[in-house]
């Protein structure tokens, strides 16, 4: 089963997952990552490496959070690939205390800067 990364990343856009991911499936939204679950190989070595847990196995998603992983495969094939990582956003700090449904509305659909 695919990692998706839920609303947690919001704000955050910490990049710690992104080095260790072997298959390079993430992509940059203005203020969030999200994974293609379709290059995902569930080896799962980026969950520990979130510093705020915002990755979860999609069989571990709440009914609350399913939404996340299709907003994952759909933003996944629109957003840039990010490979290395580029430091959390500058407000994470204030941010990743946070739930995915208190950051919800504060989700951007645009792309992220290479």
């Amino acid at each position: 089963m695919p990692f998706v990364v839920t609303g947690k990343c919001i704000k955050c856009r910490y990049t710690d997952c992104v080095e260790v991911c072997p298959v390079d499936c993430f992509y940059q939204g203005e203020n969030m990552l999200v994974i293609n679950p379709d290059e995902c190989i569930d080896c799962g070595v980026c969950e520990p490496e979130c510093p705020i847990e915002a990755i979860k196995s999609d069989e571990e998603l709440t009914s609350d959070e399913m939404h996340w992983a299709d907003i994952n495969q759909k933003f996944s094939a629109l957003w840039p690939q990010i490979t290395e990582s580029v430091g959390p956003m500058p407000e994470a700090e204030t941010f990743s205390d946070q739930s995915s449904s208190e950051k919800k509305a504060l989700f951007s659909e645009k792309a992220g800067e290479q």
